[in-house]
């Protein structure tokens, strides 16, 4: 960094994407961070830009920079993510939200009859499907499984913090609810489980690689072991009426619409493309 003894917002933030590009990575995660850290908006920028930095803010962002130049998710840096419109405390313990699940999350919700249901999450990680569709639709109950008791404990301090009355079980799948809720039927089970195989690992981003947890990734069987155990589990709680909708790789749709189909054949097993026109889920009606 310069040695100058006062540097402007502008010239903080240049410095800070040219940094991040020696090394390959995007020049929008400095502007990102500094956004972040400072709450502001394009706007904000604009109208502060060639103000002097206090030294707190330059010291903070130095170091974030330079963190961020190692490929460690900018998110991680600050501690947390947005997901309609709510910001999501995640960790290395917890997968980062992405755009394409809240595009196909905010679909689906807005579709759902207005009765009251109930709803599990399987595969929670920080809790955003199951925290946001309690804060949709707070009539509903809503459940949401993990394996990870690390990703929960992230999980419920975001129910806690954005006031969603979510109730958290922790287990493999489906299982803990089924040996909790015997005699319960479910009228909507959503899951975003991993689903990419060892076979992609080299083409995947080299800051989901290093840093993501794996347990939240991978899955055997290239990428469709789990989609089977949750196809043959939810068959037990579903009733006719119930809904499966489950994220996949763009590459899955044809296989997961297979193994659903083979567990509810009088059923309608639906692939649905994200907003780049990639299949992206599939919906058993």
């Amino acid at each position: 960094m310069t040695n100058k003894e006062s540097i402007t917002y502008r010239e903080l933030l240049d410095w800070g994407a040219s940094f991040l590009k020696q090394y390959n990575v995007e020049e929008t995660v400095a502007r990102w961070l500094l956004f972040e850290r400072l709450g502001w908006t394009l706007t904000d920028f604009v109208r502060q830009s060639e103000q002097v930095v206090e030294a707190g803010v330059r010291q903070q962002f130095e170091q974030d920079i330079k963190q961020a130049a190692t490929h460690y998710p900018p998110q991680y840096i600050v501690g947390h993510e947005w997901f309609m419109d709510c910001a999501f405390k995640v960790t290395e313990a917890t997968l980062i939200p992405r755009p394409e699940t809240e595009a196909w999350f905010s679909q689906y919700v807005e579709q759902l009859s207005d009765r009251s249901l109930t709803v599990v999450d399987v595969g929670t990680g920080s809790g955003v499907l199951a925290i946001c569709h309690k804060l949709a639709r707070p009539q509903d109950t809503v459940w949401a499984v993990d394996i990870s008791e690390a990703a929960l404990s992230v999980a419920r301090e975001n129910a806690t913090h954005l006031g969603a009355d979510v109730q958290f079980l922790c287990g493999d799948l489906l299982n803990p609810f089924i040996e909790s809720n015997e005699d319960r039927e479910v009228d909507l089970i959503v899951s975003n489980p991993p689903y990419i195989g060892a076979e992609e690992w080299a083409d995947m981003d080299q800051s989901v690689r290093e840093f993501e947890p794996k347990q939240a990734l991978f899955a055997a069987d290239q990428g469709l072991a789990l989609y089977r155990q949750l196809a043959k589990q939810s068959v037990q709680l579903l009733p006719e009426s119930g809904q499966l909708i489950v994220e996949i790789g763009f590459r899955q749709g044809e296989a997961v619409q297979e193994i659903m189909q083979a567990s509810f054949p009088h059923r309608i097993v639906n692939i649905e493309q994200d907003i780049n026109g990639l299949d992206r889920v599939v919906h058993v009606k």
